[in-house]
């Protein structure tokens, strides 16, 4: 006698995979989760290893690398000079690649004239894999194929505050009004403590090729726009909040000034281009960036006045990298003041670490 097998019903099929794909959509956030805080340690641990490669530096040069250091190498590349990223390379091990690095043609080559020389391209070409989050994702870095970073140093609170008085500071190529109590380096120390001061922070990567990015676009952090509102050096706090906010609030539709210069080249700085690698502690982390409309109009990478704040993808804030070598989380919600204090190196303002 035949043995009838009993197989699944397409209603007990169907009520499988419905089961199956309810666990599959209860499972994925957490694997993303996940996912998530292993970038944002390993992003973490990249901040940290750029704080101690400082400290070394520091140890052997008695000074702060600079954000520029303008104007050696200016002449021959457009008043681009080298920053803060090449400086460290010996004290991130990086030893070859900074001997490889031809310093007596420029930073992009051009001592004959306006054409651009291919000497320093063994380097330019090179991306640093820590100096890239791996939570930003994008696909092509801005000025493909040089390296960008993802990671900027600290150029100071409100230039109504006190302009450069972060921990990466341009040298004397440029003029400062209320700069001289900072040596002619900015190098006094940090006098506000190390524990309270910012070093450096992420922030997401330019786009490719400069396209448009309305307000509202999935893209709105990775680009500068234009404010309309605008404070001055040495102007009142009052006028400073009203840059913020205006800044903070741009209507939908807004196109953007630039949207390739976040982190555009890691090895290359201009002092007043911001943008490309540092930031400033005007407008809080994850807000617009934003160019002063009293700034020069030419500096579409943020000039010292404008707003130029951290971003990353990380939900609800961004790590920052404090002068006394630790990394902290800082959230969006981050107290206006706070924010501005943590900028600063040496105006003495109370903080404490529950306020930020």
């Amino acid at each position: 006698m035949a043995v009838r097998r009993r197989g699944f019903t397409l209603i007990e099929l169907l009520v499988v995979i419905a089961i199956i794909g309810v666990l599959i959509a209860l499972l994925l956030p957490a694997v993303q989760a996940a996912r998530e805080a292993a970038r944002r340690a390993q992003c973490s641990n990249n901040l940290k290893q750029l704080g101690l490669a400082v400290h070394n530096y520091i140890d052997q040069n008695k000074v702060l690398p600079m954000q520029a250091m303008n104007p050696a190498g200016e002449v021959e590349s457009w008043g681009w000079s080298y920053g803060w990223p090449l400086a460290i390379l010996p004290q991130m091990e990086q030893q070859t690649v900074f001997n490889a690095f031809n310093f007596s043609i420029g930073m992009f080559g051009n001592a004959a004239g306006y054409t651009i020389q291919q000497g320093n391209t063994t380097v330019e070409f090179l991306q640093m894999g820590y100096l890239l989050c791996p939570s930003d994702g994008i696909k092509r870095r801005p000025a493909d194929p040089r390296g960008a970073t993802s990671y900027v140093g600290n150029y100071g609170g409100p230039g109504s505050i006190a302009r450069w008085t972060g921990t990466i500071v341009p040298n004397s190529f440029a003029t400062c009004a209320d700069c001289s109590n900072l040596g002619p380096f900015g190098t006094e120390g940090i006098l506000d403590g190390t524990s309270n001061t910012a070093l450096f922070s992420e922030r997401l990567l330019g786009l490719n090729g400069d396209p448009p990015v309305p307000i509202g676009s999935i893209n709105q952090k990775r680009a500068i726009y234009a404010a309309t509102i605008g404070s001055v050096l040495n102007d009142t706090p009052a006028n400073v909040l009203a840059f913020v906010q205006n800044c903070k609030n741009l209507p939908v539709g807004a196109t953007k000034v630039r949207s390739n210069g976040n982190g555009l080249y890691w090895m290359a700085a201009y002092p007043y281009h911001i943008a490309v690698n540092a930031y400033l502690h005007v407008g809080t982390p994850n807000t617009n960036s934003c160019h002063n409309p009293l700034d020069a109009s030419w500096l579409t990478f943020v000039g010292a006045l404008g707003s130029a704040p951290p971003s990353s993808n990380h939900p609800g804030g961004v790590n920052i990298a404090l002068a006394d070598g630790s990394v902290k989380f800082v959230k969006d919600t981050v107290n206006l003041q706070a924010w501005w204090a943590l900028g600063s190196r040496s105006l003495g303002e109370p903080l404490s670490a529950d306020s930020y």
